[in-house]
C-alpha cells in the first residue's frame, strides 16, 4: 500500500486489512514448505531478484493461495511437478 498525504509519497508499507489468521496460516505453511524442492527453488529466485527472507516467503504463500484457488476453481487434486505423471501404463505394471 502507498500512504501517501498530498503530494507527499511515503513509500510502499505491507497492507495490515485483511484476516490475519489466515494470513498467518499461509505464511507458515510457506515457510514450512522451503523443504519441498520446487517451493524452495522458487524461494531461491526471489531471493536472487533480490527480495528479503519474509519478502518472498510472502511471495511464496501467494503462490501457493493461487494453486489453491486454482485447484478449487477447476475441481482438480494437486500434481507435484517434481514427481513423474503417472500414465495408465505405469498404473497397470
Amino acid at each position: 500500500t502507498t500512504r501517501r498525504s498530498g503530494t507527499s509519497i511515503r513509500g510502499e508499507f505491507a497492507n495490515r486489512g485483511g484476516n490475519k489468521r489466515l494470513k498467518s496460516s499461509l505464511y507458515n505453511s510457506a515457510f514450512a514448505a522451503l523443504q519441498h524442492p520446487p517451493s524452495r527453488a522458487y524461494y531461491d529466485r526471489k531471493i536472487s531478484e533480490g527480495k528479503r527472507h519474509k519478502q518472498a516467503i510472502i511471495a511464496l504463500a501467494r503462490r501457493r493461495l493461487d494453486t489453491l484457488y486454482a485447484m478449487l476453481r477447476d475441481g482438480t487434486l494437486y500434481q507435484d511437478p517434481a514427481a513423474p505423471i503417472a500414465t495408465e501404463h505405469s498404473l497397470a505394471a
